[in-house]
């Protein structure tokens, strides 16, 4: 009786043995998570066109077939070595995300990521890396382009102008979030005044016509003053956008005084 006892506890405990190595085996075996449909754009139209814009967000999302639990999910966005001007900060995302909704079996990853102002402009690579419960690792990579919101391209401006006459300057503007004003500063540094002649300043906001465009050509006459230093005197023009975003054009112009 003892003798069929023992033979039976050993059975037991072969066949529990097996199974447990049958069960580590098949966890094991489980594949490394497919990461698929990664898409990323602009944030607030959820596009898919790999841009976005400085001051604003990116839009990431992609799909993942995981056999196993999903234990983590790492976002990496980073430049390509860009310059970094005036006013500008190197700019890198990195973020471990492990909230709830994506410790699970074939989650849907969906964020937003606030891009800074002082971002430099240019290309930015993005890896999205995922790990299941099993330690396998799943990693997918592009890259995307950020943007100025403002564009000012083929800028046209008279290069001298007698005074007591006008200048010509026109220039394409494109605003995604559409045009609050357009600020023109004109004027000299350390020019001597003579007799008859009084320091001459341009200051002027440009609506009408530009406001909430989200993209026109500026094209306007100046008046110089005909009393204005003969000189050269230096010009800015500042586009701002409806959220705030500004950008900056500067140049030079040549007042002259008139032949007598």
């Amino acid at each position: 009786m003892k003798t069929n006892f023992k033979f039976l506890a050993i059975i037991a405990f072969l066949g529990t043995f097996l199974y447990s190595c049958s069960s580590d085996d098949d966890s094991s075996a489980l594949n490394a998570p497919v990461i698929s449909n990664f898409e990323y754009g602009e944030g607030s139209e959820h596009s898919t066109d790999p841009v976005a814009y400085i001051g604003s967000d990116i839009h990431l999302e992609a799909e993942i077939s995981a056999e196993a639990t999903v234990s983590s999910i790492t976002l990496i966005i980073h430049d390509h070595d860009l310059e970094v001007g005036e006013g500008e900060e190197k700019w890198s995302f990195e973020q471990v995300f492990t909230k709830e909704s994506y410790l699970v079996i074939n989650p849907t990853f969906h964020e937003h990521v606030d891009v800074p102002s002082t971002a430099p402009e240019g290309e930015y690579h993005i890896e999205l890396i995922v790990t299941d419960a099993l330690g396998n690792i799943t990693e997918v990579e592009g890259h995307i382009e950020i943007l100025h919101p403002i564009t000012i391209s083929d800028f046209s401006i008279d290069s001298t102008v007698a005074r007591g006459d006008d200048f010509h300057v026109e220039f394409m503007i494109d605003a995604v979030n559409g045009i609050h004003s357009i600020f023109v500063d004109m004027h000299a540094d350390g020019l001597s005044v003579g007799e008859g002649e009084e320091e001459f300043d341009y200051e002027y906001e440009y609506l009408g016509d530009y406001h909430e465009q989200t993209s026109v050509e500026f094209h306007e006459h100046i008046d110089v003053a005909p009393t204005a230093p003969a000189g050269e005197y230096h010009i800015i023009f500042t586009v701002e956008d409806e959220d705030g975003n500004t950008k900056e054009y500067e140049t030079h112009i040549d007042v002259t005084a008139p032949v007598v």
